[in-house]
């Protein structure tokens, strides 16, 4: 092997050893390259800084097809640079081009195995039997080594809200870097905990129900109602709710009832059968 442990030249003679037998442990890049080729020059190097810095979280064979043409002939390759990513002795991702680093991290991250996925079954477990500071400490301690997993983000964020520490799942989702603040998953938490904060104070729904029986325009209460079901994955009641707010008072609160049947939306993904349904009835109160 050559330039460290992490990264190497590898040959028809030793590609058993160097990449399919350590597939089996991590991942390997497969990095197919030739001299003359003026991308590879600009990728090489990335790709070796990123072995040395996950530090065997992969591994980065280097294969030159002047050198090794029965190895590119093998893989299929018909332009270089071509990186194919092999474990448990199979071609499971491949890439071509100088792709920008942030993309290539972003490739590697999904094989590579990290201290939190090693450690999230447990701190999960913790949490739901109880242990719940514990579990919410642990947590913090793992995302400080791995600040920009937005997975550990959204779990902190779920574990505040659950012990109902509002203002700190708040403030964890207010402050995500612009890249996360658009991701689909981000804007579900946000809208489950803006109508968790919500029904927060809330009486419970038999006692909502009570008193919209007795004044079918409280709107108050039937808000309440809305965003309890919501809070309680019951997201059918909580459309139909805030549905008939919207009928009834849509200046609510400044269109709350608007603004709850969207966040439900979220929580839905923004699809399917009953979005589409809600959607329309939404469409035709509002004209």
């Amino acid at each position: 092997m050559s330039a460290s442990e992490y990264s190497f030249d590898v040959s028809v003679e030793n590609f058993q050893q160097y990449v399919l037998d350590n597939s089996a442990h991590v991942p390997v890049l497969v990095d197919f390259w030739a001299p003359w080729c003026g991308p590879c020059q600009s990728l090489m190097p990335m790709l070796t800084k990123l072995a040395e810095q996950y530090a065997g979280g992969f591994l980065l064979a280097k294969v030159n097809i002047d050198e090794q043409p029965e190895l590119a002939q093998q893989f299929g390759v018909r332009s270089v640079p071509t990186v194919k990513l092999v474990r448990h002795g199979k071609v499971a991702d491949e890439f071509t081009g100088a792709l920008p680093e942030s993309q290539i991290r972003t490739f590697i991250d999904q094989y590579v195995e990290r201290e939190s996925d090693r450690q999230m079954p447990g701190i999960l477990e913790a949490f739901a039997s109880g242990q719940e500071k514990a579990a919410l400490a642990q947590l913090q301690q793992l995302r400080s080594l791995e600040p920009d997993n937005l997975q550990l983000i959204l779990c902190e964020v779920a574990f505040l809200q659950r012990m109902q520490d509002y203002p700190a799942a708040e403030a964890l989702l207010s402050g995500l870097p612009a890249n996360f603040a658009t991701d689909s998953e981000v804007i579900q938490a946000k809208s489950r905990l803006q109508l968790a904060m919500e029904a927060q104070s809330a009486p419970g729904i038999d006692e909502l129900l009570q008193r919209l029986g007795l004044d079918p325009n409280d709107h108050q209460a039937r808000y309440l109602l809305a965003s309890s079901y919501s809070r309680e994955e019951q997201f059918e009641a909580a459309l139909e709710n805030f549905l008939e707010l919207l009928r009834r008072a849509p200046d609510f609160q400044d269109g709350a009832a608007r603004k709850g049947m969207l966040m439900v939306f979220d929580l839905l993904g923004g699809q399917g059968e009953l979005v589409s349904s809600y959607r329309r009835k939404m469409f035709t109160a509002l004209h």
